[in-house]
């Protein structure tokens, strides 16, 4: 959200929110905030900011992205190396904890892309390489060029995957981060903010610019009922819709951990609760029952 629908006086006082309450990893892209007054790559250039006046940097994990920005577009190792440059300097850091492909570039040779990893890694300006977007067979192959070229061999992978998007992740890149042992960090954990209950029939008109797609896309018999089973499952805890539906994706096999978005430090504390609401395998049971 930050340089996008928050300004960066409101993404300050959530990045505070989120590290009083003990949160350390930021996940933010190169073009994200590119709707915004700020422009394309504002969201680095906000939490760059932010650490620089917290003196926090060595604190946090961040994880930034490269292959969506236009100019060069792709995985290019030209694209990789003027993509890293422009993301330190917004981010006010000379290294990044975890950079990801943001999405396959079927145009540009795997070996290119690893290759220009392996680089940025030697030079100390990445310390992981990680995928987002990629298929199962292309993260396969990614994977075993890595490991038989010695280049830079992806430790995570970001999927959109959530209660009611399992279809992309759930069979084949799942059995993939099994088998190699990737960390699943799924964005869109709340289903672009539906799983949060605040779509409901008959209440008033949301608030944001994703409502029109999220109401085209989940307002229907299944995504009705996703949210039944969630307000069953959050009131016998007490907790929120939202802290169950991320509590239900970090219980899932290789997901290391959700990424959600927050607009107010209200609902940083509303999704920090999750990480100590545990659910039973019947509550688990029930939720893949309305998901499914």
């Amino acid at each position: 959200m930050f340089g996008w629908t928050l300004d960066e006086e409101h993404s300050f006082a959530v990045l505070d929110a989120y590290a009083r309450a003990g949160g350390n990893f930021i996940d933010t892209a190169d073009v994200y905030g590119r709707h915004g007054s700020g422009g394309s790559g504002s969201s680095e250039a906000i939490i760059g900011r932010w650490m620089a006046a917290r003196g926090n940097r060595d604190e946090l994990v961040i994880a930034t992205k490269v292959g969506l920005a236009p100019d060069p577009p792709g995985l290019s190792a030209e694209a990789i190396s003027k993509g890293i440059a422009g993301s330190l300097e917004r981010l006010g850091t000379d290294c990044v904890d975890l950079y990801y492909a943001h999405r396959d570039d079927p145009a540009t040779p795997l070996a290119e892309t690893l290759g220009a990893f392996q680089r940025l890694i030697d030079e100390g300006r990445i310390r992981h390489a990680a995928a987002s977007n990629y298929s199962a067979q292309r993260l396969r192959e990614a994977l075993a060029i890595g490991e038989r070229e010695g280049m830079a061999s992806y430790v995570a992978l970001q999927p959109e995957y959530n209660l009611l998007e399992r279809d992309g992740f759930e069979g084949a890149l799942q059995s993939v981060c099994a088998d190699q042992g990737l960390a699943c960090l799924p964005f869109y954990g709340l289903a672009k903010g539906f799983l949060t209950g605040k779509y409901r029939e008959g209440a008033t008109e949301v608030a944001s610019p994703r409502a029109a797609g999220v109401r085209a896309a989940y307002f229907n018999e299944r995504g009705f009922a996703v949210l039944e089973a969630l307000d069953a499952v959050a009131a016998a805890h007490r907790s929120s819709v939202a802290a169950v539906a991320l509590a239900w994706l970090a219980a899932q096999p290789t997901v290391l951990a959700p990424i959600a978005s927050a607009t107010s430090p209200d609902q940083v504390t509303d999704l920090i609760a999750s990480v100590e609401l545990h659910l039973s395998d019947d509550e688990l049971a029930q939720l893949n029952r309305a998901s499914g």
